[in-house]
């Protein structure tokens, strides 16, 4: 005992203090004779060793050696302990990985008390829900787990993210139909439990869920190209010179069948739903565009006392053009949307289309894709399709009319043809009155000016000439500035002699005001500005601007006569 090392000493000093081994007495009686076999396998080992400590007196040389035993027993239990807790971290761990992957679903209808309608990944399912999940606090819309059995065991509340879609209609029962968008089937959708209550109309912008089954999120109106017309400029009739017959064959198109709804009804006559405005460029038809809106809201204000606010989409044609398959349709849908939803709402709308043959031109059967064959038909379709259109007036105004396809031009669609032709001398004198107001500083009075400068733009004078037309009869015929005047060159050349009343005040440092001879000289200079005619394989496109017929025409020559240099311009 003398050769005992320093642990087995703090051991056995530690043992001499451990209750199980105090006491002791000495006992000759075997393990089995002290408990039962069945206690005894219930025993640990280091139970054990103290119960046989116990049988052995208290000076017994043993003592010491069951000591050292029963810490060795004790260090590897502890050990064995430690890799047990290992091994079944490791097991937890295995079974997590192998265990098969959870489903995630959208909730859409409870069927039986503890059965649900789901759907996962595009699939249907009826499943089974865990009693310990309330079907009650399961709501539509809701995102749910299912486990490996496709059993509801958890809710998982709403998604937050997913595809954005529009609203082109609102069912009766609720639901939702959703257009054509980016290459997508038309599709209807449910409403979530959030949106139950929520007011809805075409056009919002709504959040699906990913398996594009339930509206869930209202994300507002749907960004929209700025085409509308806040105001529409007060354009009374007056206010247009020169086009006296268009503003007629216009007042009687539109404004008649609006004033007089029961007696078109009486005659079971079909209101018309568009017309086109077509002519030589520069002549007004976006003015009179703009004027049949204001002027249609100010007599139907003057005879039913009621104020219907006007709804003016202008669309310049090829503003629609767009590189992305199915964008240029989508826009078209949603030009006819506009008007219809605001059509409903009371409005006066009006869809005026800018240079329209540059979206609606002759259809070709070539087989490779063109823009023009899917546009037209989808106007055709907005035009005359399940959905009519009602309060809507449609104006097509186009500088070549037969660039146009006929689908579109044919009664019932667009019923009035409107010929916008260039002004005469009696017309031109009045839009130059038009644009020489009284506010202006004028040398004399405007209907002197306007006189005198028309007669210096009309008149068939050598300085004056400006084509000249060879016909295959040999038959030559001069045209003049007058015969190619249009609103625009008079209204640029009243500007122009502003222009120049304003530079010789400048230079004059003196109160000026506005003669004829800046007139004349301005007519001069705008004339010479434009100046510029196409090449010979291209005079018969040119000859359908400028209002002639150019089936026997062979050649163009421009005539350039001697002028006087005129003044340089601000």
């Amino acid at each position: 005992m003398s050769h005992m090392t320093e642990s087995q000493k703090r051991s056995a000093s530690a043992s001499t203090k451990s209750p199980s081994l105090e006491g002791t007495r000495e006992n000759n009686s075997a393990l089995s004779e002290l408990l039962p076999r069945e206690q005894l396998d219930k025993l640990s080992a280091l139970q054990l060793v103290d119960l046989i400590a116990s049988k052995l007196p208290s000076r017994h040389t043993s003592i010491l050696d069951l000591i050292y035993l029963r810490d060795r027993i004790g260090e590897m239990e502890e050990m064995q302990e430690q890799a047990r807790q290992a091994v079944e971290k490791l097991s937890a761990a295995v079974e997590k990985l192998r265990a098969p992957a959870l489903r995630i679903g959208t909730f859409l209808m409870p069927i039986d008390p503890d059965r649900a309608l789901i759907c996962i990944s595009g699939t249907d399912y009826v499943c089974q829900v865990d009693p310990q999940v309330p079907l009650n606090s399961l709501q539509i819309g809701q995102r749910v787990q299912c486990n490996e059995a496709f059993a509801v065991v958890q809710g998982l509340g709403f998604d937050r993210t997913g595809p954005v879609l529009r609203i082109d209609e609102l069912l009766s029962d609720g639901r939702l139909r959703i257009g054509q968008e980016s290459g997508l089937m038309p599709l209807v959708l449910q409403r979530s439990a959030l949106l139950a209550k929520e007011k809805l109309k075409p056009g919002m912008d709504v959040r699906v869920d990913h398996n594009q089954r339930i509206a869930l999120e209202v994300l507002g109106m749907g960004k929209r190209t700025d085409r509308i017309l806040e105001t529409v400029t007060e354009l009374p009739w007056s206010a247009i010179g020169g086009q006296a017959a268009a503003v007629q064959a216009i007042r009687e198109a539109i404004e008649m069948p609006f004033l007089h709804r029961d007696l078109f009804r009486r005659f079971d006559y079909a209101l018309p739903k568009g017309f086109l405005l077509h002519g030589p460029p520069g002549c007004g038809k976006t003015l009179l565009g703009k004027a049949t809106a204001y002027n249609l809201r100010k007599q139907i204000k003057a005879q039913t006392r009621v104020d219907h606010p006007e709804f003016f989409l202008h669309v310049k044609g090829p503003e629609i053009l767009n590189m992305w398959v199915g964008e240029s349709e989508r826009q078209v849908r949603d030009l006819f949307a506009q008007c219809r939803e605001r059509a409903r709402e009371g409005a006066l709308a009006f869809l005026f289309i800018d240079e329209a043959e540059s979206i609606l031109g002759v259809r070709h059967g070539s087989h490779q894709h063109s823009m023009v064959n899917t546009l037209v038909p989808m106007f055709c379709s907005e035009m005359d399709g399940l959905e009519p259109l009602q309060n809507v007036v449609v104006i097509l105004a186009s500088n070549r009319a037969d660039l146009i396809d006929p689908a579109i031009l044919r009664p019932g669609r667009i019923d009035r043809k409107i010929k916008v032709n260039r002004p005469n001398e009696e017309g031109a004198q009045a839009i130059y009155e038009i644009y020489l107001t009284d506010s202006l500083p004028l040398a004399e009075s405007k209907m002197q000016l306007a006189q005198a400068v028309t007669r210096e733009h009309y008149a068939r004078t050598p300085a004056n000439a400006f084509l000249e037309i060879v016909y295959r009869s040999g038959r030559k015929e001069m045209l003049y500035r007058g015969d190619l005047a249009s609103g625009a060159i008079i209204a640029a050349v009243v500007r122009r002699a502003k222009g120049l009343a304003i530079k010789r005040a400048i230079e004059t440092s003196q109160e000026t005001k506005l003669t004829r001879e800046d007139l004349f000289n301005a007519l001069q200079m705008e004339y010479a500005e434009n100046d510029l005619f196409p090449s010979s394989d291209l005079t018969e496109d040119w000859l359908k601007l400028t209002d002639f017929d150019p089936d026997n025409v062979i050649r163009l020559g421009a005539v350039r006569p001697q002028k006087a240099e005129p003044t340089s311009m601000i």
